[in-house]
């Protein structure tokens, strides 16, 4: 392997990437060139210390990062670094599980359970207990589940925790789920973390084995781990103490799923002697925005503490904007990207919207298709949870495990077979009695006699039609597999039966075998070896793609939550609806701990702007169904003077800041409750009901869609208050509108016209 080709590198990276070893702490913030270093320290590892590729296991936050990670290292290297293990932490675990499963009770052809697969489990396993589902939804159930198995709680210890009727059933639930899964030879998201400590807790020569196999352990994101994950780490690396962890606690975001980072903030205490480096010199952003972020998380108590500068100094003002509601904001916001783009030549690729919640995005599509602006929604259903690709990897997942029961039942009438869901209650019954996967049964179902002689039938030609595509398959590729799959049970004829619709299944059907031959030619055969078929590693893989990896680059501003944004970049950012109750969320106020993640996920979208930062709040706002008044968001309060140009996108709105740029005293706001902002500062007294009419016959309003248009008459109250408006635009004419959702404005250049 040539020696690797040198990147250039600060001294504060330099010295991360070349410490010799023991434990080392890399404190990287935001557009700091942490990957750079992960990437250049994994070279450093094998060309000048002679570490092995094989030897390193390195984790990263997602697919996508691991795989620019690999090229990137394969770069440096002049060549792919066969056996490295790069990966997330699931796909590396299920890695390590494929060539134990068989000491845990598994066989290495073990199926890897989605969310949708193990709500349906926890559905079957409550309907058996004759446990309502309406009262105890099987997603509330899980969700109680995996927090506990994120907490690296037990059945048991979940149990005498119960405080509700919610939890004592989950615990029940919980108990039976293990032994179900084990039947199904399969495992959930959560298993792939904590079966391994379970293997290394009750096979102590397996831990000791796999110690020795790596020699060096690096972790990215470490301010995002679980428990779990972070005890994974800390037993492989016990022996030689080879650890080293890159993160920022400033961008710890997850608590809400389990991470703790209460890791990072203790790990120099875990390993005595760590070497701690800050990575403080910034690559992506200008000083302004920098100097906004800085001063937001600086309101923090919990952190290491550092401060990101850049060399490239000065830059466009941060825009506070304050608009009357989500339309009028998304409207402006829909606007001044326009002219961005025509104006200063940027690409629509290169902006991005973020927000708290994905409610918000509705009126920002609707700016955006109004305008023609072209936009892309990340974290709307992703390639691999349409209803097409599910329906084929289950037939894939049936063939490499006979005992998935759940890709079965998803099958089993699919294309359509006249099997009834009360011939498949009867089935389940029978299989549960018997013991055996429902596919057993179905191959067996001549002999259960509470069956139509039809429904007999179907069932056997189902178990027959699978046993045949078995045989046909074989160790084929998967893209032959899929084809194989899709010809024999003539899926693309069921779904032409769909029209138009079932046209685009189709091609997405194809996408799937082409992604499948695309994943065949970039495959690693040292990280092949004994971990199964190539159907059993390409199903590893679809199960644990995440929503942050299925980017398939469709152009048009980019509409995300801010947690989606995380890792992500572009020229022009706007972090939209910043109100308290709103950003940060009411509950949060309510939870220890609960407004410093909430600042830290501020920070985040902050930090993904690199010339441009737009930040907006409405005075008013749609939530849970009525018209709340809001107060601009707490963390506003932070903002350096200096970097900050107000604009309104009303005329007669007071900006936030006096002449001399300073935050005026607030009053006292309400915890943990959509706040209120005072209302003098609408223009209404205080002691006038909001619901009160605002509109006056003859005055001059505008509506997003119809334009201009003049009031004739105004009637009804409250959430019924009604206008009748005369249209400029004679194909208009007169409309009655319901001012609740009619995001009127007043027309003030058209006053008098």
């Amino acid at each position: 392997m040539t020696s690797p080709h040198p990147l250039p590198l600060n001294p504060a990276q330099r010295d991360a990437v070349e410490h010799p070893g023991g434990a080392l702490l890399v404190l990287a913030g935001a557009g700091s060139g942490k990957t750079r270093v992960l990437t250049a320290r994994i070279a450093h590892l094998i060309t000048k210390l002679g570490v092995a590729p094989q030897r390193i296991f390195a984790v990263t936050f997602t697919n996508k990062a691991a795989g620019e990670m690999r090229s990137r290292i394969a770069q440096l290297l002049g060549g792919d670094p066969r056996g490295l293990w790069i990966g997330t932490f699931h796909s590396l675990s299920a890695r390590l599980l494929r060539r134990e499963a068989p000491l845990l009770g598994f066989g290495p052809n073990f199926t890897i359970y989605d969310a949708d697969d193990s709500e349906a489990l926890v559905k079957r396993l409550l309907e058996a207990r004759q446990l309502s589902t309406k009262v105890y939804p099987p997603r509330t159930v899980h969700a109680v589940i995996s927090s506990a198995k994120n907490r690296m709680l037990t059945p048991e210890e979940l149990g005498q925790q119960a405080d509700t009727p919610l939890v004592k059933v989950a615990g029940e639930i919980f108990a039976a789920l293990g032994p179900a899964l084990k039947q199904a030879n399969a495992m959930d998201f959560d298993d792939l973390l904590l079966h391994p400590l379970a293997l290394f807790r009750e096979h102590p020569e397996r831990l000791a084995y796999w110690q020795d196999r790596f020699q060096h352990v690096l972790v990215d994101e470490f301010q995002d781990t679980n428990a779990a994950q972070y005890l994974l780490v800390k037993q492989l690396a016990q022996r030689h103490g080879n650890l080293c962890v890159v993160g920022d606690d400033d961008q710890a975001i997850y608590g809400w799923r389990g991470a703790d980072v209460r890791h990072m903030l203790s790990f120099q205490n875990d390993f005595p002697g760590t070497k701690l480096v800050r990575l403080e010199q910034n690559y992506r952003s200008t000083q302004i925005i920098l100097d906004a972020a800085n001063g937001i998380i600086a309101e923090n108590t919990a952190r290491l503490g550092k401060t990101l500068f850049t060399e490239k100094k000065g830059g466009e003002p941060v825009i506070l904007l304050s608009t009357a509601d989500e339309r009028d904001e998304a409207e402006w916001l829909a606007t001044e990207f326009a002219r961005r783009a025509a104006e200063d030549d940027i690409a629509y690729e290169g902006m991005a919207i973020l927000y708290r919640t994905n409610a918000q995005s509705r009126p920002l599509e609707e700016a955006f298709r109004f305008r023609g602006i072209p936009y892309r929604l990340i974290g709307a259903i992703s390639f691999y949870e349409r209803r097409e690709v599910k329906d084929l990897l289950a037939y894939l997942r049936l063939i490499a495990n006979p005992a998935d029961d759940e890709a079965f039942l998803r099958v089993v009438n699919v294309p359509r077979r006249g099997i009834g869901d009360a011939s498949l209650a009867v089935l389940v019954r029978t299989a549960a009695g018997w013991q055996k996967p429902l596919l057993e049964a179905a191959r067996r179902a001549g002999a259960v006699t509470e069956l139509r002689p039809n429904v007999r039938e179907a069932l056997s030609g189902v178990a027959s039609l699978l046993d045949r595509l078995r045989e046909a398959v074989g160790r084929a590729d998967p893209a032959t597999a899929l084809e194989t799959i899709v010809a024999t049970t003539g899926y693309e004829q069921y779904l032409a039966e769909e029209a138009a619709e079932g046209l685009e299944r189709i091609e997405n059907v194809r996408e799937l075998v082409a992604g499948a031959a695309a994943w065949a030619e970039v495959q690693d055969a040292d990280a092949a070896e004994g971990t199964g078929s190539p159907v059993e590693r390409y199903l590893t893989q679809a199960a644990l793609v995440t929503p942050a990896d299925d980017d398939r680059d469709e152009p048009g501003v980019t509409l995300l939550t801010a947690h989606m944004a995380k890792g992500l970049e572009w020229p022009i950012v706007a972090l939209a609806g910043l109100e308290d109750g709103l950003f940060p969320l009411g509950r949060s106020t309510e939870q220890p701990g609960g407004v410093e993640e909430e600042r830290r996920l501020c920070y985040v979208g902050l930090t993904r702007a690199r010339e441009k930062l737009y930040l907006s709040w409405a005075r008013t706002r749609y939530r849970n169904g009525r018209l709340e008044l809001a107060e601009p968001s707490r963390f506003l309060d932070a903002l350096p003077p200096h970097v900050v140009e107000e604009r309104s996108t009303t005329p007669s709105w007071r900006p936030l800041r006096g002449t001399s740029g300073a935050m005026p005293p607030r009053p006292s706001r309400p915890r943990g409750a959509a706040a209120r902002r005072l209302l003098p500062e609408l223009g209404f007294p205080e002691d006038v009901s909001q619901d009160a009419p605002r509109y006056v016959t003859g005055e001059r309003v505008r509506h997003r869609k119809f334009g201009g248009g003049t009031v004739r008459a105004v009637s009804g109250e409250g959430r019924d208050l009604r206008v009748s408006i005369d249209f400029d635009d004679p194909d208009i004419g007169t409309k009655q509108l319901l001012v609740a959702y009619a995001g009127l404005e007043r027309d003030w250049e058209g006053e008098g016209a």
